[in-house]
């Protein structure tokens, strides 16, 4: 992808501000039947939500308190469902070669997030198979879907340590062993 396309997206995402979630302490706290299911899909009381707008609104307040999600406004903290991770990571875009490459996610929910020390790639392994995130903000990740992480794969080289690993924002990221 041409470097000014890529710096377009990135700017376009500095610009989206969010609510300030993490400064926010409402005085009530509940819990809501609201779940994400593992393929980023937003359930309200079993039933999907099917308006784009509803999850993308949700997603914005959503904030992750000692390994549980909620959804938090200054009146109220919610406590919600999240299979795996809040967002899936459906797109990714590079320039760049090498130690200066830059890779940057799009998520389902349109957040754009530029892997960095801040904001780093993570492989777990879940029996056996590798399970790939990406920190968006604050403490929640995004799930690297299976044809995005096999385009990262491509990426991959050998380091000293005998991982596969990329590069991106100066950052070398472990991928995993063949």
């Amino acid at each position: 992808m041409p470097a000014s396309v890529l710096q377009t997206l990135l700017d376009a995402a500095q610009d989206r501000s969010l609510p300030p979630v993490e400064r926010w302490n409402p005085p009530r706290e509940g819990e809501i039947d609201i779940r994400i299911a593992a393929n980023g899909d937003w359930y309200h009381e079993g039933g999907l939500i099917r308006r784009f707008a509803i999850a993308k609104l949700f997603a914005t307040i959503l904030r992750i308190d000692d390994g549980e999600h909620f959804l938090v406004t200054p009146a109220e903290k919610l406590r919600i469902r999240v299979d795996d991770a809040p967002f899936v990571a459906t797109d990714m875009d590079t320039d760049g070669e090498g130690k200066g490459r830059r890779i940057l996610f799009t998520t389902n929910v349109e957040d754009v997030v530029l892997a960095d020390a801040d904001h780093p790639i993570i492989v777990e392994d879940r029996n056996g198979e590798p399970r790939p995130y990406v920190e968006v903000r604050r403490g929640l990740r995004a799930l690297i879907a299976r044809s995005v992480f096999y385009r990262l794969a491509d990426l991959a080289c050998e380091g000293p340590d005998g991982e596969f690993g990329v590069w991106s924002s100066g950052t070398r990221f472990a991928l995993g062993r063949c």
